[in-house]
């Protein structure tokens, strides 16, 4: 039984991992095939989560940083900002009950999904290079204020931050490439105090082993995917997540409330 689980925990990882290496969107799934479908107890499942995002994290903005997209300033300010809003969305999640917890999950999950649903039909995704950057990015207040909300509402749900941040950057100007890699810098320092906060109410057996199956899938899936991000459509992958996000968390609130 525990090889089984294992094996899982490695094929998620790595099919999630290949998806955040390809766009940086799809690290949402992860706590929802946990906390869904194996059932884990969901602060466990958002600490193993979190593991993962940090991993895709280093290894996507690094490839990102090399290949020329990513910017520096503009990630340094959004990750200032991230740090408390991280540990304030532990917190908050620390204290409302469990199925609320799980629900917020779900629905936020649901929202990503209809959400890359619409961007999709309308066609509206940004094109690299033709759009000038709003003026609210150059405010550096500003920008601590888009990465605090998008952390504390990212590491409360383990939504993952991306699934925030790309689509509002490329509305706001920033090529869809920058954005991507921006946000995969994020991520980890949203992940890493989102981690040490929840592994403390972490009691499942076998952690150790979970987490290093988590890991070995993540890094050999983050970079296979950073390998053909540019070779595959990032609007084809976004649909065909966007679909099986919602049939799985509209399945799952379904079930929270049988």
């Amino acid at each position: 039984m525990l090889t089984y689980l294992l094996l899982i925990i490695l094929v998620s990882n790595l099919f999630v991992g290949i998806l955040l290496g390809i766009s940086s969107i799809g690290g949402f799934l992860l706590p929802l095939i946990f906390v869904g479908f194996l059932e884990f107890p969901l602060r466990d499942s958002l600490a193993l989560s979190f593991v993962s995002f940090a991993i895709a994290g280093v290894f996507g903005a690094y490839y990102y940083w090399k290949s020329g997209n990513m910017d520096v300033k503009l990630a340094t300010f959004l990750s200032i900002g991230s740090i408390p809003g991280a540990l304030i969305g532990v917190k908050l999640n620390v204290i409302i009950p469990e199925d609320i917890a799980k629900l917020l999950l779900y629905l936020f999950v649901l929202g990503a999904g209809v959400s890359l649903l619409i961007k999709r039909k309308k066609g509206n995704q940004n094109v690299e290079g033709l759009s000038q950057k709003s003026k609210l990015l150059e405010n550096k207040t500003s920008i601590l204020i888009i990465g605090f909300i998008s952390a504390a509402i990212c590491s409360l749900t383990g939504a993952g931050g991306p699934i925030l941040l790309v689509p509002l950057l490329s509305n706001l100007g920033v090529s869809i490439r920058v954005a991507v890699g921006v946000c995969l810098l994020n991520s980890v320092v949203i992940a890493i105090p989102s981690v040490f906060g929840y592994f403390q109410y972490s009691n499942m057996e076998n952690i150790t082993l979970l987490l290093a199956a988590s890991v070995l899938g993540q890094i050999f899936g983050t970079l296979i995917g950073s390998f053909f991000s540019n070779k595959v459509k990032v609007s084809h992958l976004s649909i065909s997540i966007a679909t099986l996000t919602v049939v799985s968390s509209t399945y799952m609130i379904f079930r929270l409330f049988i």
